[in-house]
């Protein structure tokens, strides 16, 4: 009778250990859930900025397309899309675009390291390190900024201009340029010295 009553109390044992087990781990699991919702909580109120970018994209690709051809391509490591107060996408660490050919060759490049696409008004801007190339002459234009209006695909500054050639000596210098996206003529709105300008 006395083992069977150790037995019972062994049983019970048992049961009250596993039990208690069972309680400290739902406590356990409980207070870390309210514990991360309080969390959240405090990111997203630290967090949270009326500046910040409405959207986030990294390793950004577009294709302009039209009649199911690609006539311009835009990549950039970085690029922030704000609504308000002006729809534009500020693209960052590296922009490159392609500006293809009606029969889908590329034509021209354009380089820099920054980059901003004004929506509402048309105009892509880019700045530092700045590269515009001409894919069959080898013609190099390089400068501060361009700005290019995708509505009548004008490409023009009013920075210093360096147009290189496919040997690297230089065609022309100056002060602002107009050209298209096709870069394959263009005009040196003040140029410096005596160059070929007729390009």
């Amino acid at each position: 009778m006395e083992s069977q009553l150790i037995q019972n109390n062994k049983m019970y044992i048992d049961i009250l250990g596993k039990l208690i087990i069972k309680i400290s781990f739902l406590f356990i699991l409980l207070s870390s859930l309210f514990s991360c919702v309080n969390d959240l909580d405090k990111i997203q109120k630290i967090t949270f900025s009326k500046d910040a970018p409405d959207d986030v994209m990294r390793k950004l690709n577009l294709f302009y397309n039209d009649s199911g051809y690609t006539r311009i391509k835009i990549y950039a490591e970085l690029a922030e899309t704000y609504m308000l107060p002006n729809h534009i996408t500020k693209l960052k660490d590296g922009v490159k675009v392609d500006f293809y050919s009606e029969d889908g060759e590329i034509v021209s490049k354009l380089t820099s390291i920054y980059g901003e696409v004004n929506y509402e008004t048309g105009n892509f801007f880019v700045r530092d390190s700045v590269g515009l190339l001409n894919v069959k002459k080898g013609q190099r234009l390089e400068t501060e900024e361009l700005c290019w209006n995708q509505n009548d695909s004008i490409i023009y500054s009013n920075k210093n201009v360096l147009i290189k050639s496919a040997d690297n000596s230089i065609e022309g210098i100056g002060r602002g340029i107009e050209t298209t996206q096709k870069f394959d003529n263009y005009k040196i709105i003040e140029p410096y010295g005596k160059f070929d300008l007729s390009k």
